[in-house]
């Protein structure tokens, strides 16, 4: 046997930039890394300690194959209390991760040949999830000129009879881009109209810069969004994988009969650590977030200073996308030079998509010192 075994697109399969980025970071030393969006710092100690005490009594069976019912209500409780509308428990299901929940929304409301409106730049396992779902990707562009802002009148133009849902990430990865409370609202009132579903991808709601207000569809157009989330970004336990959906209870039971073919249920300690969180949000989760929101105000400010990028600042997200076209470079090459020269690994534009080119992304995944340093690398290059 050989590749010609494989499915057809996994035979030559193309270029996984982001992937590539990945091993990179894996694999090579003294570099400063700001690529991966995985928080450096650890899970907080009493998450972890509430897991392994409740796994050392015995907690170590299978739960639920929804998640287990106090998470479950925990997750109710917290959206109930986030977009003032009750939320219950039927509509919550609990995953390994949200790229987990994600594909099980997808394998579940999407037959074959219909349409996905994806909004570029965006995290590249969209694309590949509404493929594998047998979906047809439709990549909906939004411009660097407004700072990557929702154009509404790219996504009406972008819609047809065979429009069956939109992905949308905000705050966004990988632009830093949010949802404004109008923005949100017409696009709730979008979906309605034309009776597609909103995938609302939720994971960085917790990181906004001050003056910014978190904004999700769903308050708009309740019975047409579905979220997904975790809790990796805002408790730092990205190596746990445990995530949630949240949205119709009709739409969470054929989540769940996905999931009977994929993996019973999440890990029985992830979900004690995630409930621990839950019952503990402030405390748990300030830590993270706010050493984050000083990341990302210092390098909104520092890269400006750089006079060979521009820069959109972040609303949010732990991100920041510097348009580097003013070097003359595209994502690729430029990502590579500046490895070679700086000692930099960033993730090239392009991998979010074609509306990416042109742009790089910088991760806030280090220290502060570390990126003070990484900001006095780049201040000193200068490109021909």
């Amino acid at each position: 046997m050989d590749r010609s075994a494989l499915r057809k697109e996994y035979q030559q399969p193309a270029p996984n930039i982001l992937a590539d980025v990945c091993e990179k970071a894996a694999t090579m030393t003294d570099v400063i890394d700001l690529s991966i969006g995985d928080p450096d710092l650890s899970t907080p100690a009493a998450i972890t300690r509430a897991a392994f005490e409740k796994v050392a009594a015995g907690d170590s069976h299978y739960t639920s194959a929804l998640g287990k019912p106090e998470l479950r209500q925990a997750i109710a409780d917290l959206f109930t209390s986030r977009y003032q509308r009750p939320t219950t428990s039927d509509e919550v299901m609990v995953t390994v991760g949200a790229e987990h929940a994600l594909f099980l929304v997808l394998q579940a409301i999407v037959n074959p040949g219909e349409e996905v409106i994806v909004l570029e730049p965006s995290f590249s396992p969209y694309v590949n999830q509404v493929k594998l779902a047998g979906g047809v990707p439709v990549e909906v562009a939004t411009a660097a000129e407004h700072g990557f802002a929702l154009d509404l009148a790219a996504i009406k133009a972008a819609i047809t009879p065979k429009t069956k849902a939109l992905v949308i990430n905000s705050p966004n990865n990988p632009t830093g881009n949010a949802l404004t409370a109008a923005e949100a609202a017409a696009l709730g009132q979008l979906a309605i109209e034309h009776d597609f579903l909103i995938l609302s991808d939720e994971i960085y709601a917790d990181y906004l810069n001050p003056g910014v207000a978190f904004a999700s569809p769903v308050t708009t157009a309740p019975e047409h969004t579905i979220i997904v989330n975790g809790f990796s970004k805002t408790f730092a336990m990205t190596g746990w994988r445990i995530g949630y959906i949240v949205g119709p209870d009709w739409a969470i039971e054929a989540a769940a009969a996905v999931n009977d073919s994929v993996t019973f249920s999440a890990p029985t300690p992830s979900q004690d650590a995630a409930l621990y969180a839950l019952a503990h949000y402030e405390e748990t989760s300030a830590p993270v977030v706010n050493e984050f929101k000083e990341r990302l105000t210092y390098l909104n400010q520092a890269l400006a200073e750089v006079d060979w990028l521009k820069l959109t600042p972040a609303m949010g997200s732990i991100y920041l996308f510097p348009d580097i076209r003013p070097t003359g470079l595209d994502s690729l090459t430029f990502a590579d030079e500046l490895l070679k020269k700086a000692g930099i690994l960033v993730v090239p534009g392009v991998a979010f998509g074609q509306p990416g080119e042109g742009f790089i992304r910088i991760a806030a995944t280090q220290k502060l010192a570390v990126l003070k340093e990484a900001v006095a690398r780049l201040k000193q290059l200068t490109w021909n």
